[in-house]
């Protein structure tokens, strides 16, 4: 949805400055996924490396997606993308630039679409903390999660080839930046309904942690998890808000409110934190110092597991490790993408939120209104000098 809506948007405003037929081609990619219902990966984040110099900077070219070579029928890309969430269930992957260019950088200034399986392509899975619970004999209980979720991975093109019309920018550095902050708001914005669809679980599973505990009715406990509930609620009202204050494009299609989606970003690299804080208090120190589901089963110490396991009188010992788990797969990403570091650093780490909105905020009409009300003459004001 990002990069549909960001692409579709800046290849028409590029077309009009450019000449070029980048809107057309890309109309017809939508085209093709919708009516083959492809699951498309939009992706931006480029390893970097070297963080303090440009893209045409870098001691190894490849560190940003760039181009290799233009053919008549099309160009030759080499580069990764990294964090790459859903990426093995993907039928095509959708490149973007990963930051602003300039003159120089103008190789680096290019988006396209691949099939996952294009010649050249190398997809590396990534690896989180206790992963290999997957790989145990009837793994189960100590996945938290075993239904739902996956890891990112790391999306290598060496020398690939990709057809012109399947290339939406190539060398346009001057609208590298649009694209950018155009994906980046969308981005932003949908964490408002992601990062709160997993902070709903969170919130259950806190609250069914404390029926086994046996403690629903303690008036601390009920204050957390209110507190829980305004935190990710106010998330989601940013979500809704930067939504229903969009704009019309000249293509036709709605921009977010920029300001907003990045205000409803910077609260997700803050909030889910202090719910995780909280469901963890609520949840207790079993939930990770608890034996594994092999000991569980064992046919001598599982007896003693369900005895000094047990929790509030009526509930089930299995029920209550099963809940623990998935706490703790949430919290630590054990079996997921952890929900705290996601957060903090899924579509933009908080800084380049905070520059976005000293960006948009429009500092100088809010000094404008104080002026006005507070009857300023600005013909008494000394300009300043050294």
């Amino acid at each position: 949805m990002d990069a549909f809506n960001a692409i579709w948007s800046t290849t028409y405003e590029m077309d009009e400055a450019c000449g070029t037929n980048y809107h057309q081609r890309f109309r017809d990619y939508v085209q093709y996924c919708q009516d083959n219902d492809l699951v498309v990966d939009g992706a931006m984040t480029d390893p970097k490396g070297d963080r303090s110099l440009s893209p045409s900077q870098q001691e190894d070219p490849d560190l940003y997606v760039h181009i290799n070579e233009i053919r008549p029928d099309g160009i030759v890309v080499t580069g990764a993308k990294a964090h790459q969430t859903g990426s093995v269930n993907s039928h095509e992957h959708l490149i973007m630039p990963t930051c602003s260019m300039r003159e120089e950088d103008a190789d680096y200034a290019v988006s396209f679409a691949i099939p996952s399986d294009a010649e050249g392509v190398t997809i590396i899975y990534g690896r989180q903390s206790c992963d290999t619970r997957k790989m145990e004999e009837g793994a189960d209980i100590d996945l938290g999660n075993s239904t739902f979720g996956g890891h990112e991975t790391l999306f290598i093109m060496d020398h690939v080839f990709v057809p012109m019309e399947r290339v939406f920018m190539c060398r346009e550095y001057q609208f590298s930046n649009m694209l950018v902050e155009r994906f980046a708001g969308y981005h932003r914005q949908s964490y408002g309904g992601c990062k709160v669809g997993v902070g709903d679980v969170l919130i259950g599973a806190a609250a069914l942690a404390a029926d086994y505990n046996g403690v629903p009715r303690a008036s601390h406990i009920k204050d957390k998890l209110i507190e829980m509930v305004h935190l990710n609620e106010t998330l989601y009202a940013c979500g809704i808000a930067c939504s229903a204050e969009g704009k019309k494009t000249k293509s036709g299609n709605y921009l977010i409110d920029m300001l907003l989606a990045n205000v409803c970003k910077q609260n997700v690299t803050r909030y889910p934190y202090e719910i995780t804080r909280l469901a963890e208090d609520i949840a207790g120190g079993l939930m990770v110092t608890m034996p594994s589901q092999a000991d569980l089963q064992h046919e001598e110490v599982g007896p003693l597991v369900r005895k000094y396991l047990a929790g509030a009188k009526g509930t089930d010992t299995v029920n209550r490790m099963r809940i623990l788990r998935l706490i703790e797969n949430l919290t630590l990403g054990t079996a997921a993408v952890g929900y705290r570091t996601e957060s903090l650093h899924g579509a933009g780490s908080p800084q380049a939120q905070r520059i976005m909105i000293s960006r948009q905020c429009n500092m100088e009409a809010k000094k404008e209104l104080a002026r006005q009300i507070a009857h300023i003459d600005t013909s008494l004001d000394k300009p300043q000098g050294k």
